[in-house]
């Protein structure tokens, strides 16, 4: 499955600069305001497992499971032109959001609004993305109301629940927050709204409080204190840096002279996995080793449709094996002889590290 995040915030706050360092392609870096072209990248999703399994299944080739990413350029108060409806539309197409906060004092890049504060540029963004909100449910409690003029309850059951959204976005309030009974969520499924998507905030700083924060950090923390959700902390400009040496060596030695375990890429790619409840499994085999991405609670056929339709279409049977079982043992025969191979059927739910080997008959 194609997992596609956004990177969002007001203009200079470094999101291009985190774009560059945990992506495959390099954003041009605008220090004079906000652009209107997107910066389309591809993250390869870090695991270290892909390498224990080859060293007991020697192969062609590794394919990391991977994650688009979308460098959108940015938000401005009030910005309700074509250039602020594309972006939005950016926003739009992603499952998932990575809001990018400036923690960090630059005399050499002005802040937009003349000083730094994190917390109400979250704000702003915030009310930028609850202001289209507002205007989506508007637009779809207008065409229920067509059909409730003809006797339509479902209709009508449809506004009430839409203008609770409506009251919610107006109090400046996210509509991922509304309390709401499951089934009564589907009135919004159909208009995406942008404050339903999950967020992950990233505290851009400095270098000096790569490790520790800082005032601006401890703010935003803070705030976010009510919403059960930590910042992540990357000093952007460090980790470019890191990013552009081209040895894994001298990565992992400037990563250690500056006292940070590992690149800010791990961090961001695990935190978003968690927040979207994602797993992986594996394939395993002498042409390739591969890492693919499900929804935890998926079940085989579900995740053998992600491999290919046909194999869910077509699917028979599982044969699963632990990726701790297979490391300990050393090989798929050596599972086999200890009990450690399991044929699953279609009820089967996947778990995190599977190896799978996929049955099928079209």
């Amino acid at each position: 499955m194609a997992l596609k995040c956004g990177i969002i915030g007001i203009t200079s706050v470094g999101k291009t600069t985190i774009f560059n360092c945990i992506s495959n392609t390099r954003g041009e870096i605008n220090t004079f305001g906000t652009g209107i072209k997107a910066n389309l990248g591809v993250i390869q999703v870090p695991d270290r497992r892909l390498y224990e399994l080859e060293k007991h299944q020697p192969t062609e080739r590794i394919v990391h499971t991977t994650v688009d990413i979308v460098d959108i350029p940015g938000l401005v108060r009030g910005q309700g032109d074509s250039s602020g409806a594309r972006l939005l539309g950016e926003i739009r197409n992603t499952d998932a959001l990575i809001h990018v906060l400036r923690c960090f004092d630059d005399d050499n890049l002005p802040h937009i609004d003349g000083s730094v504060d994190p917390v109400r540029d979250l704000e702003n963004v915030e009310f930028e993305l609850q202001v289209k909100d507002v205007e989506s449910v508007v637009k779809k409690i207008q065409r229920l109301e067509r059909a409730a003029k003809t006797g339509d309850k479902e209709a009508r059951h449809g506004i009430e629940i839409l203008n609770l959204y409506r009251e919610h976005l107006e109090n400046f309030q996210n509509a991922s927050t509304l309390d709401l009974r499951p089934e009564d969520r589907k009135y919004v499924d159909d208009i995406f709204l942008l404050t339903m998507k999950p967020v992950l905030y990233v505290c851009n700083v400095d270098e000096s409080s790569a490790i520790d924060g800082n005032g601006y950090v401890d703010a935003v923390k803070k705030y976010l204190s009510s919403r059960t959700t930590v910042p992540l902390v990357i000093a952007g400009a460090l980790e470019a840096e890191i990013a552009n040496l081209t040895e894994e060596s001298d990565r992992m030695e400037f990563l250690e002279a500056s006292g940070l375990a590992e690149p800010g890429v791990n961090k961001l790619v695990r935190a978003a996995y968690e927040m979207l409840s994602l797993l992986t499994f594996f394939t395993v085999g002498p042409k390739e080793i591969r890492a693919w991405t499900i929804t935890a609670g998926m079940t085989a056929p579900q995740a053998a449709g992600v491999i290919h339709s046909d194999l869910e279409r077509g699917f028979i049977r599982a044969e699963v094996m632990k990726y701790d079982d297979f490391i300990r043992l050393g090989s798929e025969h050596a599972c086999r002889e200890a009990g450690k191979l399991s044929v699953e059927g279609k009820s089967y739910v996947v778990d995190d590290g599977d190896i799978l080997h996929i049955r099928f008959n079209v």
